[in-house]
C-alpha cells in the first residue's frame, strides 16, 4: 500500500493501484468480472481527480494589462473525507459471472458495502470457484477485496502544476499551465499541460481604473497523461503489461474580485466537466483452473464528471511577490494555493 499512497500523491490519479497485490488477485474472477470491479472501485478516484484539476485557472478578476505577467506554482488538495457515497459501493453477486462473497447463505446476503479507491473498508473476503471435472473437486480460490486510499489516513487528492498568465489586448489575458514530463522509479511517468482565457468586462467600460471591482469570465483546458509499466514486477503471469491514463477537464467560471492595492479578495461561480481514460494494456493470464484464459489488451476504465462550483478566496500582492488561497465548493471541494511572482 505504500506504493499506492506514494503514487496518488505524485500524480492524482493513482490508477497504478490497479496493478498492486491486493487487486491483482481480482482477475482470478476473469477479465469481465475485473473490469466490472474495476469500473466501480476506481470510478469515484477518477472523479475527485478530474475535479482537482479543474481548479486555481484564477486569482483575480481584474486581467492584466497589455505586457502584464505571473508565473504561479499552484497546489489543489480535493478532499473526499465526508464523501461516504464515494469511498463505498455495493458489491451485487448478481452482476458477476465468477466472483462471490465468502460465507454461507445463513450468514450473509448475495450485496455486501465494499470499499472504493477511496474508502477504508476492509476484510471483505470474495472467492472464485472452478470445476475441473466430474468426480473432482473444484478449484477455489479466495482472497481479500482491495481497500483504498481512506486506509492509508490519505482523505486527499492532490494535483501541483506551474502557470504563466500574460496580459495582450485591454481586458484579455491568456494562460498556460504544465507540469513536465516526471519518470519515477523508472516505471511511472506522467505529466500534464493546459490553455485557458481570461477576459475582464469591467476594462470595456468608461471609467474602469476607478471601479472598486473587477468582473471576469474564464475559461480553461487541463490534460493529464500518465503511464505505469508493472510488467517487471511479477504480479500477474503475461508480459509488456502497463496501464496508460488520460483525463481531460474543462472549467467555466464568472469572477468577481475587488482591485485593492495589496490585499483582495474574490469568487466565482463556474462548472468543471471532465472525462478519464484508462487502458490496461499487454499480455495477461487470467482466471483460474478452467477459467484461466490468456489475453491481450484486457479493457478500458471510462469515467465522465461534471458539476456546478463556487468560490472565494484572497490575493496578497507585495511588489513581485504574490500568495492566494481558495476554497471551492463543488462535488469534490478543492483547497488551492498558490505562490505567485509576476510584474504589473
Amino acid at each position: 500500500m505504500k506504493r499506492i499512497v506514494l503514487f496518488s500523491m505524485m500524480c492524482s490519479f493513482s490508477l497504478g493501484l490497479m496493478a498492486q497485490s491486493d487487486f491483482s488477485d481480482v482477475f482470478a474472477a476473469g477479465v469481465e468480472d475485473t473490469e466490472r470491479f474495476a469500473n466501480d472501485y476506481f470510478g469515484p478516484l477518477s472523479e475527485a481527480a478530474i475535479f482537482s484539476m479543474g481548479n486555481g485557472w484564477y486569482n483575480s478578476a481584474d486581467a492584466k494589462p497589455l505586457g502584464g505577467f505571473e508565473i504561479s506554482l499552484i497546489g489543489n488538495i480535493t478532499g473526499f473525507k465526508n464523501k461516504g457515497d464515494k469511498k463505498a459501493f455495493f458489491f451485487d453477486e448478481a452482476n458477476y459471472t465468477n466472483l462471490q462473497l465468502v460465507g454461507g447463505s445463513d450468514a450473509r446476503t448475495d450485496t455486501q458495502l465494499v470499499s472504493s479507491a477511496l474508502g477504508d473498508i476492509e476484510g471483505v473476503r470474495v472467492f472464485v470457484e472452478a470445476e475441473v471435472g466430474p468426480g473432482l473437486p473444484a478449484q477455489r480460490q479466495e482472497f481479500e477485496l482491495p481497500s483504498g486510499l481512506a486506509s492509508e489516513g490519505l482523505n486527499f487528492v492532490p494535483t501541483a502544476y506551474l502557470q504563466a498568465s500574460l496580459g495582450l489586448i485591454k481586458g484579455l489575458e491568456v494562460k498556460a499551465r504544465f507540469l513536465p514530463n516526471i519518470n519515477f522509479d523508472d516505471d511511472v511517468e506522467f505529466g500534464l499541460f493546459g490553455a485557458g482565457l481570461q477576459y475582464d468586462f469591467t476594462k470595456i467600460l468608461p471609467g474602469d481604473k476607478i471601479l472598486p471591482v473587477a468582473i471576469s469570465a474564464v475559461i480553461g483546458y487541463t490534460n493529464l497523461n500518465a503511464s505505469y509499466d508493472f510488467t517487471d514486477q511479477g504480479i500477474l503471469a503475461g508480459e509488456d503489461q502497463r496501464i496508460e491514463t488520460t483525463f481531460n477537464t474543462w472549467t467555466f467560471a464568472a469572477v468577481a474580485s475587488t482591485r485593492l492595492p495589496i490585499i483582495n479578495f474574490y469568487g466565482g461561480f463556474g462548472y468543471i466537466t471532465g472525462n478519464s481514460t484508462t487502458d490496461v494494456l499487454g499480455n495477461y493470464t487470467a482466471g483460474i483452473g478452467p477459467l484461466s484464459e490468456t489475453v491481450t489488451d484486457p479493457f478500458s476504465i471510462e469515467r465522465e464528471a461534471s458539476g456546478v462550483t463556487a468560490n472565494v478566496g484572497t490575493k496578497l500582492k507585495l511588489g513581485f511577490f504574490r500568495l492566494n488561497v481558495d476554497y471551492t465548493i463543488a462535488e469534490f471541494s478543492t483547497l488551492t494555493a498558490g505562490i505567485n511572482f509576476g510584474f504589473r
